[in-house]
C-alpha cells in the first residue's frame, strides 16, 4: 500500500489585494487539502480552493491571540502527518516578521516536508500604493524594516533607535499603536522632528487611506483621522513625495459591492 506523504507549503498572501498574489500561490490554494489562514489575507483567495478543503483561520488580533503560535505549529504537523497537502497562508511575506522560520523548524523537527513561497511584503507593496519610493537617488539609500507591534514598555529594548535615526528610510509595520512612541523615541535620538512621514491604512485596497505630516506631528495627525489596522508608516524624506491619487478604486461591481460593504458596514 502506497502511503501519501504530506507536505505544508508557507505561502505569502501578499499585501492586501488579491491580484498581488503569485501564480504559485494561486495553484497551491487550489490544490491544497487544509488551509490554515491568518487575519491579514485577502479574503477572497479562500475562493480558489477546492469545496472539500478544510479552512481553519488562525488569526491573530491586536493584544488578542485566539490560537497560540504552539497551537498553529501542532495544526501544521499534524494535517500533514495525516497526508495532506496543507498551505499555511500568511499575509505578505512569510519571512517579514511573520514566525515562517518557527513553523518551519516545527515542520523539520518531526520530518515534516515544507516549502516556502514568498510573497509581496506590505512594507515595499503599501509604500509604493502610495507613491512612496522607499528608496531614490540622491535621497535613500539605506531602509530599516521594523515591528512595533510589541509592549510599549518594551519597544524601547528592542528598538535600537540611535541606530535607526541613522537610516535614511525607516518603515514601521503592525505600529498603529505604538506609533507616537516611535516618533517620540526617534526624535529624542537624534531624527529631525520635521521629517517627512506617511502613513497607510489598508494598503493596496480600494479603501486605502493614505496621509502624511511631519515626524513630530504624524501621531496626532493619524488620531485626528482615526486611522487604525493594519497601517504601514513610512519616515524619511522619501516620504515627501506620497501621491494620494495613486489611491486604487474599485474596478468591477464586486469590488464595488465590497467596498461599499466595508465603508458603511453592510
Amino acid at each position: 500500500m502506497i502511503v501519501r506523504r504530506g507536505i505544508v507549503y508557507l505561502v505569502g498572501a501578499g499585501p492586501g489585494d488579491p491580484e498581488l498574489m503569485t501564480l504559485r500561490g494561486q495553484r497551491l490554494i487550489r490544490e491544497a487539502d487544509t488551509i490554515i489562514h491568518d487575519r491579514l489575507i485577502p479574503i477572497e483567495v479562500l475562493s480558489w480552493a477546492r469545496s472539500s478543503a478544510t479552512k481553519i483561520d488562525v488569526g491573530k488580533y491586536p493584544d488578542h491571540h485566539r490560537i497560540s503560535q504552539t497551537e498553529i505549529n501542532r495544526l501544521l504537523v499534524e494535517h500533514a502527518q495525516q497526508g495532506e497537502t496543507v498551505v499555511r497562508l500568511k499575509g505578505g511575506d512569510p519571512f517579514v516578521f511573520g514566525r515562517g522560520q518557527e513553523e518551519v523548524n516545527a515542520c523539520q523537527s518531526v520530518g515534516v516536508p515544507v516549502v516556502v513561497v514568498p510573497g509581496i511584503s506590505s512594507a515595499i507593496a503599501g509604500p509604493a500604493a502610495a507613491g512612496v519610493p522607499i528608496t531614490s537617488r540622491g535621497i535613500a539609500r539605506s531602509v530599516a524594516m521594523i515591528t512595533a507591534q510589541t509592549d510599549p514598555r518594551l519597544v524601547d529594548n528592542q528598538l535600537d533607535f540611535a541606530a535607526l535615526v541613522k537610516v535614511d528610510t525607516v518603515v514601521v509595520l503592525m505600529g498603529r499603536k505604538n506609533l507616537r512612541h516611535v516618533a517620540k523615541s526617534l526624535i529624542k535620538h537624534g531624527r529631525d522632528p520635521h521629517t517627512p512621514v506617511a502613513c497607510i491604512e489598508n494598503a493596496t485596497l480600494p479603501y486605502q487611506r493614505v496621509t502624511a505630516a511631519s515626524l513630530a506631528e504624524i501621531a496626532d495627525q493619524v488620531d485626528k483621522l482615526s486611522f487604525a489596522s493594519p497601517m504601514i508608516s513610512v519616515i524619511g524624506d522619501v516620504a515627501a513625495m506620497v501621491n494620494p491619487d495613486l489611491v486604487q478604486l474599485p474596478e468591477s461591481i464586486d469590488e464595488l459591492v465590497h467596498f461599499y460593504a466595508y465603508e458603511f458596514g453592510e
